[in-house]
């Protein structure tokens, strides 16, 4: 685990006085790239949470594969489904004309993770910064780390602990699942071959099913496409806790998202967070910022990259 001094050493406006304009120039390439794709606030986020569960956050998911090191970038959990690397790479490039050498790929990628949450949700953070990136990234690493669509809840929960994230928290967090896609490929074994008894999961609504299986064929063994489907559908880009309520209905599209409403150690809190909403928003932001701590690089470790897919 990171040093709680390593956390503590972040703050907010951490570049008032080296780079004022630093946050705002994120945020407007993340408005910029979401006015034009709304889908890529969903990307944002996710990539920021696949950062932090990896090495802490410290943009080792940003760093392209070198012969013979596939980097985290290229594991099945991000490649081909994580999106808004062009995001960073704008708002990087601009930084860097500005203030060379100052603000890290993994503050930036901070940055616009909250602001993504401010566009789709109405839910705002001041996010503390100061981090260093990383040298490092190991596809293998990915796997070790990130949690499986397939998973249940108490592996979920273990997978969050490990960082020492909270089983609310977890679940607070579920809730960015109310935006974004998966690709059929996360969830089509509850379509088509649950298991030995059932040919589809009988935790799911079987009028959702029935629209699923008209975005989601059987899957070929050619390999075939792999269609997305959205993860909420009643407000797919808009992020609330709708998110819970679907959960209630049974419309929880992964394995990982409809074992919190089936599981004694969640069901209560999905429950909490489908009758609260403002209370929910409130948890959602606080559990961001306590991600963004996780592990972290400050002072003079790691280094801060010129370019965000390349280490100096």
């Amino acid at each position: 685990m990171a040093s709680a001094s390593a956390a503590s050493s972040l703050k907010v406006g951490f570049y008032k006085g080296s780079c004022p304009s630093a946050e705002t120039i994120v945020r407007k390439a993340v408005n910029k790239a979401l006015s034009q794709n709304p889908g890529i606030a969903a990307g944002l986020i996710r990539m920021y949470f696949h950062d932090c569960f990896v090495r802490g956050c410290d943009a080792s998911v940003l760093l392209k594969s070198t012969p013979g090191n596939p980097a985290e970038m290229d594991h099945p959990a991000n490649n081909p489904s994580l999106r808004g690397f062009e995001v960073i790479d704008e708002a990087k490039a601009q930084i860097e004309a500005l203030c060379p050498g100052t603000v890290s790929c993994a503050d930036i990628l901070a940055f616009a993770a909250r602001d993504s949450t401010y566009k789709a949700g109405g839910i705002y953070y001041a996010i503390p910064a100061g981090r260093r990136d990383g040298r490092v990234s190991v596809s293998d690493e990915v796997g070790q780390n990130l949690p499986s669509p397939f998973i249940n809840a108490e592996q979920i929960a273990q997978s969050f602990a490990r960082k020492g994230m909270s089983v609310d928290e977890m679940v607070t967090l579920s809730g960015a699942h109310s935006i974004g896609v998966s690709h059929c490929s996360s969830f089509s074994n509850r379509l088509y071959s649950f298991n030995a008894t059932h040919a589809q999961d009988p935790s799911l609504d079987p009028n959702y099913v029935a629209i699923l299986k008209t975005k989601c064929p059987p899957p070929t063994t050619g390999g075939g496409t792999d269609p997305t489907v959205a993860l909420e559908t009643e407000t797919p880009n808009r992020l609330d806790n709708k998110y819970y309520t679907e959960l209630r209905r049974r419309r929880g599209l992964l394995t990982s998202d409809q074992t919190l409403m089936d599981s004694s150690l969640t069901s209560t809190m999905v429950l909490n967070n489908k009758r609260n909403g403002a209370a929910w928003a409130k948890k959602f932001a606080k559990a961001m910022v306590h991600m963004g701590s996780l592990d972290v690089l400050t002072g003079t470790q790691g280094e801060i990259r010129r370019i965000c897919s390349v280490v100096n």
